[in-house]
């Protein structure tokens, strides 16, 4: 096993450690529109469970399915109702465009913006370079520099991520989640200098932390044990963080399933209490009602361990 990647290791500014909760955007009613008192709900709960900062307006967020109002309408609500740091999705690949988005979010944020998340958009360091120097120069933003090739249709080398980082040095972390991302992990970790995170719901998170990741990024239905998990790692090491999420382990797998991950955590949101509505907008595809059972002993088992953790706080806490 990887020694655990000390904090003092980072050579330049970098994006804090721990758990970036990547926020749902909950929809209600027939004509699925946003439900800013779902989100409201969703953010405060974020907040009292410890996440680090929360990441909004991502892919999981549907950003690219919301109006320019509706995605301000979204990022005001999130600023009013917790003081958490922000990362902040830029949807677009275009330069243009991109700018756009991040000015309006700056409007909106202010101060709270930690930085915004921008897709790395070819596969040559020299057009993703230009791409991101074009926007740091426009609004002076931070940057997360994110390689989710599912979601950009562009895949770029873990050789050319590192040139890019290292040329830019307003880019304060990296997101990686193109498979094999404890792979891609290790290599950016131990070369450019800045926090590294894994996503994809946790689902690789173990071996992300034993390559060198600074924590996870990302969405799952029972963040709580993510964020476990990432202090159990930060404190104790792998025995301490593999005992905090494997009980969570078969929920984090149903959840990842291809084409219908974005439906089935929202419906286990839903099922919760931490949104009214499920319902997610096209392209994307809904919840599979023939999974419903299988949905449901996997929240019965994740509840499960959630009450033994907290009665475990409870009786350490009463034995001092």
């Amino acid at each position: 096993m990887q020694p655990r990647v000390a904090l003092e290791s980072l050579s330049r500014e970098s994006l804090p450690a721990g758990v970036w909760g990547v926020v749902a955007t909950p929809f209600q009613g027939s004509t699925l529109d946003v439900d800013l008192d779902s989100l409201a709900e969703l953010v405060e709960h974020y907040a009292t469970i410890g996440a680090t900062g929360l990441t909004v307006l991502g892919v999981f967020g549907e950003a690219a399915a919301l109006t320019a109002d509706e995605r301000r309408d979204v990022l005001e609500t999130v600023v009013e109702c917790t003081s958490l740091p922000l990362v902040v999705g830029v949807t677009a690949l275009a330069t243009r465009p991109a700018i756009e988005e991040v000015l309006a979010a700056q409007e909106v944020a202010g101060s709270r913006l930690a930085a915004v998340m921008v897709q790395a958009n070819s596969a040559k360091a020299e057009t993703v370079i230009a791409h991101l120097d074009a926007i740091h120069r426009a609004t002076g933003a931070k940057v997360v520099l994110q390689d989710y090739p599912l979601a950009s249709g562009v895949s770029i080398a873990t050789s050319t991520l590192i040139s890019v980082v290292t040329a830019c040095d307003y880019v304060i972390a990296v997101k990686a989640e193109a498979p094999p991302t404890s792979v891609a992990i290790a290599e950016l970790s131990a070369a450019v200098g800045v926090s590294v995170f894994g996503g994809l719901g946790g689902q690789g998170l173990l071996d992300e932390l034993m390559a060198g990741a600074a924590g996870a990024m990302t969405g799952f239905s029972y963040p709580e044990a993510l964020i476990a998990c990432v202090r159990a790692w930060q404190q104790d090491g792998y025995d301490a963080a593999q005992y905090e999420l494997l009980p969570y382990l078969p929920l984090i797998n149903f959840e990842q399933q291809a084409k219908v991950a974005l439906a089935i955590r929202k419906e286990c949101l839903r099922e919760r209490g931490l949104i009214k509505d499920s319902g997610v907008r096209s392209p994307a595809a809904g919840f599979p009602e023939n999974l419903r059972a299988s949905m449901v002993t996997h929240l019965r088992e994740a509840a499960a361990a959630t009450e033994t953790a907290k009665t475990t706080v409870k009786t350490t806490v009463g034995s001092f």
